[in-house]
């Protein structure tokens, strides 16, 4: 069976079950080589950010850098892969920027006509990440928090970005920034992060695997990406695939945290018996693998719906309205069904309601999507 996808950028490429399957045990080997959710565990954890060691397997030398990027700057594959990919990682909770940099700073880049340089980069493993978000978390272009000017001929952004993903860890920063032609998009380079006029801000958060930051601009200058206003609607095409992306996060999250509750109750004796023979835990396991496959459903649905950017606005809105509270009921469930064991630090349970709760709200929330939907569908 061989299933064709439109690459986000407009190329089509092909990948049959069995390429998709193969590359999906080359990611789970790699994150297993890594210990697994333990690689999470050895991150700072007053500071989560990256596993440069794990990121420099994964993103440099089996190539999942480029995934999804177009074929001029070394990319291979489309929206297929990328599912695949971050399902696996989300299996792990694995600390790598794919995710911030390839998928959300790289199919920006990949939408600019003027970013081949940085996205050569960026597919070959340094580090971007992009910096759109409004004060509430969400992309809204009518509430861009960083400003553009022009000093004789160069672009100069002022502002403060917050949510920014792996921004303590990046390179490069892709920018959103409010001008006199509307919202446009610019390259700010991070050499030297604490250079004059950047401050980077790592802060803390509640998903110990992920690390965010906040960044402040003063007279910075940049490097234009956009014009005319064109940033709209760049960054807007880029977030559907990251939508589902984040999705398939998700899904391989609930599937992880729903196996680690069935081998639990399947061995954990009471009363003489097996936790999971009793009715009201057999019901909840039902219930969480309910989630999980309609899960998994909206994100084969969404990953179909590549080829047009108008089906895959509203398959990614439902996939993430759906997905983003299905995660978060089955890791707040996993920790209860694991007892008191599952309350504590010890045990990986609490890792994966951390990042649940997180990515219920990281690209805007389940309302915000249902919203958005209802508006693409005309209601």
């Amino acid at each position: 069976m061989t299933s064709t996808v439109t690459d986000p950028v407009g190329g089509v490429t092909e990948a049959s079950e069995t390429e998709l399957a193969e590359l999906r045990d080359t990611v789970r080997a790699v994150c297993a080589d890594a210990g697994g959710i333990a690689a999470v565990r050895a991150l700072p954890e007053h500071a989560p950010g990256i596993d440069a060691e794990l990121w420099d397997t994964l993103g440099r030398q089996v190539g999942l850098a480029a995934l999804g990027l177009p074929e001029h700057a070394g990319g291979i594959g489309g929206l297929a892969e990328i599912a695949v990919v971050c399902e696996e990682l989300g299996r792990t909770l694995a600390p790598v920027p794919l995710l911030s940099s390839t998928v959300l700073a790289g199919q920006v880049l990949a939408r600019c006509g003027t970013a081949d340089e940085p996205l050569a980069e960026l597919a070959a493993g340094r580090v971007h990440a992009l910096a759109v978000a409004a004060p509430d978390g969400v992309w809204r272009p009518d509430a861009v928090p960083v400003a553009v000017t022009w000093r004789d001929g160069v672009p100069v952004v002022d502002g403060t970005a917050p949510f920014v993903l792996d921004g303590a860890d990046a390179e490069a920063l892709v920018v959103a920034a409010e001008g006199a032609d509307g919202v446009d998009l610019f390259l700010v380079d991070l050499v030297d992060p604490h250079g004059p006029g950047v401050t980077v801000r790592r802060v803390p958060t509640l998903d110990l695997s992920r690390g965010q930051a906040v960044v402040s601009f003063a007279g910075v200058r940049a490097r234009a990406l956009t014009a005319n206003g064109e940033g709209t609607e760049v960054v807007g095409r880029a977030l559907d695939v990251a939508l589902v992306a984040l999705a398939a996060e998700q899904l391989g999250g609930a599937q992880a945290a729903l196996d680690m509750t069935v081998a639990h109750v399947r061995d954990r004796m009471q009363f003489g018996r097996a936790v999971g023979s009793f009715q009201a835990v057999k019901h909840t396991c039902a219930d969480m693998l309910l989630q999980v496959e309609a899960s998994r459903s909206a994100v084969v649905r969404a990953v179909r719906a590549a080829g047009s950017p108008e089906s895959l606005a509203e398959a990614a809105a439902v996939a993430q309205a759906w997905c983003g509270e299905a995660f978060a009921y089955v890791a707040a469930e996993c920790v209860q069904l694991h007892g008191g064991m599952g309350f504590t630090w010890e045990h990986d349970a609490h890792l994966y309601f951390r990042r649940a709760q997180s990515d219920a709200v990281l690209l805007g929330g389940a309302a915000h999507h249902r919203e958005r939907l209802a508006g693409l569908l005309g209601w």
